[in-house]
This record gives C-alpha cells, sequence and structure tokens, in this order.
C-alpha cells in the first residue's frame, strides 16, 4: 500500500532525535541521575539512539532500560489469545532518577498508560517525563508528552507507521489511509 504522505525520512527522524536530546539536557539542566526506557518494539531503538545523542551532546553515558507493557495493556483479549510477552529490562536504581519513556507514536494514550503501569510496579523513579517521535492527537487520556518530534494532525480514519532500520531496515514515518 502507498503511504498518503512521507512524514520523515532518515534525516529528519537524526534531526527529531538531536532536537529532543538538546531539549532533554536543558530540561533537566543536565543529565544527572537521568535514564531513558524504551517502550517496546520501536521505542526501544529511539532510545538507544536519544542515548548516542546524548552522549556525544554531553559526554556521559545514560544508562537505558526496556519496557513491555504487553500484560499492562487494556486491550489485550483484543490482540491475541496468546499474547507474546517480552522481558522488561531495566538495570539501575529507580528512586531518585528522572526517567524518559520513548515511544514512537503518541495517539490515545494507552500506551502510555500501560507504560506507567509498568514502570512503577518495578520501583518508583523521581518523575517520569514523556519523549515521543510523532503526536498525532487524537487523546482519550490526560496524557501529554514532554520532548516531541513533531505533530501531525490526523483523522482516526488514518495510520502513522514509524520505520527504523533496526527493525525494519528503514528509517521513515508515513501516513496511511486505514482500508
Amino acid at each position: 500500500m502507498e503511504p498518503k504522505a512521507m512524514l520523515m525520512d532518515e534525516t529528519q527522524m537524526t534531526r527529531a532525535l538531536s532536537r529532543i536530546a538538546h531539549e532533554i539536557i536543558e530540561k533537566n539542566k543536565g543529565l544527572e541521575s537521568v535514564a531513558l526506557v524504551g517502550i517496546r518494539r520501536r521505542g526501544i531503538p529511539l532510545a538507544q539512539r536519544l542515548a548516542a545523542r546524548l552522549k556525544e551532546f554531553e559526554g556521559v553515558e545514560i544508562p537505558v532500560g526496556t519496557l513491555d507493557i504487553t500484560l499492562y495493556r487494556d486491550d489485550l483479549t483484543e490482540l491475541s489469545s496468546v499474547p507474546q510477552v517480552h522481558r522488561s529490562e531495566v538495570n539501575f536504581k529507580l528512586p531518585g532518577t528522572t526517567i524518559i519513556l520513548v515511544d514512537d507514536v503518541l495517539y490515545t494514550g494507552r500506551t502510555v498508560r500501560a507504560a506507567l503501569d509498568a514502570l512503577l510496579d518495578i520501583g518508583r523513579p523521581a518523575t517520569i517525563q514523556l519523549a515521543i517521535l510523532i503526536d498525532r492527537g487524537h487523546r482519550e487520556l490526560p496524557i501529554r508528552a514532554d520532548y516531541v518530534g513533531k505533530n501531525v494532525p490526523t483523522s482516526r480514519r488514518e495510520v502513522v507507521e514509524v520505520h527504523v532500520t533496526e527493525i525494519d531496515g528503514e528509517d521513515s514515518v508515513a501516513l496511511y489511509d486505514l482500508p
């Protein structure tokens, strides 16, 4: 299926992640006690890329964790009768840490709500912030991102697909009409 519109290419994605990294440094007045947690799937490589940008800009190694929210989703029964569960890996202390959750698309807010539940079951960080590559609107919960790569007004009859090299073999963001 052909995309309705190309929203970002590799260069634009890199530029957006660099800008988000600078905003993280500025908002947190440095990187002391900051860690990133990528929401499975595409949030993980995006978090790793952000960590690389932060290291490049500040010379500081930022811990990166991964979060599987499968069992925390409120639509679990709609996804599959046998959901595939992966491990969450947060191998650093949460108390006193500013956690930045990283994901590809913010839509209804339900994924972020599930991620908050999953993270708080692991421990209680000092604060939690949210970094999103694409915010497409249509929130059903009172959730907003602290860092946004690009705001893209969409209709509910459209879907935003983020592709990352680590999973999909290319970096791009495209808008499609639902079939």
